[in-house]
């Protein structure tokens, strides 16, 4: 497992006990911004991973928006 990995998964927990689903909107775009000078620099992985984690933090956001 990775740092950012390890980062990712406390923001996630933290985020679900908080349950603001605009804060899982704003992570999820602020994950794809932060990724695009890595793809820029050519560093793949990480950049990939950001990618990934904005994809979850807005899909979170979408189920909790949609659950009320």
């Amino acid at each position: 497992m990775k740092p950012q990995d390890t980062v990712f998964f406390f923001l996630l927990v933290g985020l679900i006990l908080v349950r603001k689903p605009r804060l899982f909107l704003v992570s999820g775009l602020v994950c794809w911004v932060l990724s695009i000078p890595l793809f820029a620099k050519w560093i793949f992985f990480t950049a990939e991973r950001l990618t990934w984690y904005g994809v979850a933090f807005v899909l979170i956001y979408l189920l909790i928006r949609y659950e009320k």
